[in-house]
C-alpha cells in the first residue's frame, strides 16, 4: 500500500508551492535540454556554447552571441524565445513566491512537525479542531499530555501553523492513512470531536479496526447516535448539550458544589487533578492490603476518592478498611506535586524491583 508522509497532509498551500516548484523544474529542463540540442545541432555549437545561449536567449537578457548566427539559428532562437518565455516567467514567479511568501520556511518546519509526530508515544489523537478540540488541546497542554490534531479544514491548519506547541495534521480522519500518520499503532488514546456524528462513527469504527486496544472516546450532537458509537468501537460517548443542561441545571441547585467543582478542574495557583493507577500486579506481601494500610495519604498527600472495580463497577469514597484487589484501579484527587509523589509510590509498590 502507498503511503503518503505527514508533510503532504500538513497544508495544502504549500503543496501548491511544491507542485508549482517541481512542474517549474520540470519545463524550465525540456527547454534548456531543446535549446542545447538545436544550436548544438544546427550552429554547430559546443555544449558550453549551446548551453550558455540558451539561458540568454531564455531569459531575454541580450548579451552577445557566441558566434554570429545562421538565418535558420535565428529563426530557431526566435522559436525559442516565443515558446518558452512564457516557461521561464513561470519558473521564476514560483521561485519567487517559495522566497518571499515563506515557502522554504514552511519546508523545515513541516519536516521539523514529522519528526515531532514521528517521537510521539502513547499519546492522543484529536480528531478535529473546533471549539471542543480546542478545548481539549488546552487541557492537553496545560496537563502535558502529548497529542496531535487532525483537521482537514484550510482556515484551522493556518491556525495550528501559528501555535508550534502543536503538533497537527492536516487530512481525512476516516481515512487510515491519516490515522496511521498520526501514529495511532502508538496512541494511548483517540478523541473523536468532529462536528457531525457520521464523521465520527466513521473515525471510531477507523480507529477501533487499526488498534483493537485503543481508547476511543467521541462526542455526540444526538443521542440516537450514542449507541451506534458504541457498536463502532467507542469506549465513551460524551453528549455535550446533555453535559450543559445538567451542569446549567445544577447551578440552580448546587450551586457550591458547581464551583468546587470548577476549582478542581481549573487552573488556580496550585493545579489539582485527579489520577488513576491499575493494580496490574502486586508484589509478594502486598496482596489483599486495605487503603489504610497502604498509607497513601501519608506517604503521598493524595486522597483517595474512588475504586474501579475488576468487573468495572465503581466504589465512591471508599472506606479506609476496603481491600485493594488485583486489577483494580484506585482513583486519587490531588495537586501537581501529590500526584506526581502518588505515582511515583505506587510505582514502587507495583515495580519494586525496579528500584533495586
Amino acid at each position: 500500500m502507498l503511503r503518503t508522509t505527514p508533510t503532504s497532509r500538513i497544508d495544502r498551500q504549500s503543496q501548491t508551492f511544491f507542485r508549482g516548484l517541481r512542474l517549474s523544474a520540470i519545463l524550465l529542463a525540456m527547454a534548456i535540454i531543446t535549446g542545447v540540442i538545436g544550436f548544438s545541432t544546427i550552429e554547430n555549437y559546443t555544449l558550453t556554447e549551446a548551453f550558455y545561449m540558451t539561458i540568454i536567449t531564455l531569459s531575454t537578457v541580450g548579451f552577445t552571441e557566441v558566434r554570429p548566427l545562421s538565418d535558420t539559428g535565428r529563426i530557431f532562437a526566435s522559436l525559442l524565445i516565443i515558446g518558452n518565455i512564457g516557461i521561464f516567467a513561470y519558473a521564476v514567479t514560483n521561485i519567487s513566491r517559495f522566497l518571499v511568501e515563506g515557502g522554504l520556511k514552511k519546508l523545515f518546519q513541516y519536516r521539523a512537525m514529522e519528526k515531532k509526530i514521528a517521537q510521539l508515544k502513547d499519546h492522543v489523537i484529536i480528531c478535529g479542531y473546533g471549539r471542543y478540540g480546542q478545548e481539549i488541546a488546552e487541557h492537553f497542554n496545560r496537563h502535558k499530555v502529548p497529542f496531535v490534531v487532525i483537521d482537514n479544514r484550510q482556515e484551522t491548519i493556518d491556525d495550528l501553523h501559528q501555535r508550534e506547541n502543536t503538533p497537527y495534521l492536516q487530512g481525512d480522519a476516516t481515512n487510515d492513512e491519516t490515522l496511521e500518520e498520526a501514529g495511532i499503532e502508538r496512541a494511548s488514546a483517540l478523541i473523536a470531536a468532529l462536528p457531525e456524528d457520521t464523521d465520527n462513527v466513521y473515525v471510531v469504527l477507523t480507529a477501533r479496526q487499526l488498534k483493537s486496544n485503543l481508547k476511543i472516546i467521541s462526542r455526540a450532537t444526538y443521542q440516537k447516535a450514542e449507541r451506534k458509537l458504541k457498536r463502532a468501537g467507542a469506549d465513551h460517548v460524551i453528549l455535550p448539550n446533555q453535559i450543559g443542561g445538567f451542569y446549567m441545571a445544577t447551578l440552580v441547585t448546587k450551586p457550591d458544589a458547581v464551583e468546587f467543582f470548577t476549582i478542581l478542574t481549573e487552573k488556580g495557583d496550585e493545579l489539582v487533578s485527579f489520577e488513576e493507577v491499575i493494580f496490574d500486579s502486586l508484589p509478594e506481601g502486598k496482596t489483599k492490603q486495605t487503603i489504610k494500610e497502604l498509607n497513601i495519604r501519608k506517604n503521598t498527600g493524595a486522597n483517595v476518592v474512588g475504586l474501579k472495580t475488576p468487573d468495572g463497577q465503581y466504589i465512591v469514597n471508599p472506606s479506609a478498611d476496603t481491600v485493594i484487589e488485583i486489577n483494580m484501579g484506585i482513583i486519587v484527587l490531588g495537586t501537581e506535586e501529590q500526584i506526581a509523589s502518588f505515582k511515583d509510590y505506587m510505582t514502587r509498590l507495583i515495580h519494586p524491583e525496579e528500584q533495586a
